[in-house]
């Protein structure tokens, strides 16, 4: 039972950054700052707890990297939209 678990947990996790990935084609108007900041923050504590833990954890090590980059570009691309554009909004 208890690997049936792990795997369950390893889909779920890689689940954050695909959905951001697949996010990316999406208009910026749908991002939300406070939940992309929130992801970014929660993947970061998530890294370092998967580089400390003894034997480190790689597989989420790697899933909390990828999904604190997908964040990083949500987070730009929201900024880039509504502060730092020069084009004129409709």
């Amino acid at each position: 039972m208890k690997n049936r678990h792990t795997h369950i947990s390893l889909v779920a996790n890689w689940g954050l950054p695909l959905a951001a990935i697949a996010d990316t084609k999406k208009s910026p108007e749908i991002i939300s700052p406070k939940m992309t900041t929130a992801l970014l923050l929660y993947s970061c504590m998530f890294m370092r707890f998967a580089w400390r833990v003894e034997p480190r954890n790689m597989l989420l090590f790697a899933c909390h990297f990828t999904n604190a980059g997908a964040q990083s570009v949500q987070g730009y691309r929201y900024l880039d939209h509504y502060y730092f554009s020069k084009t004129e909004k409709k």
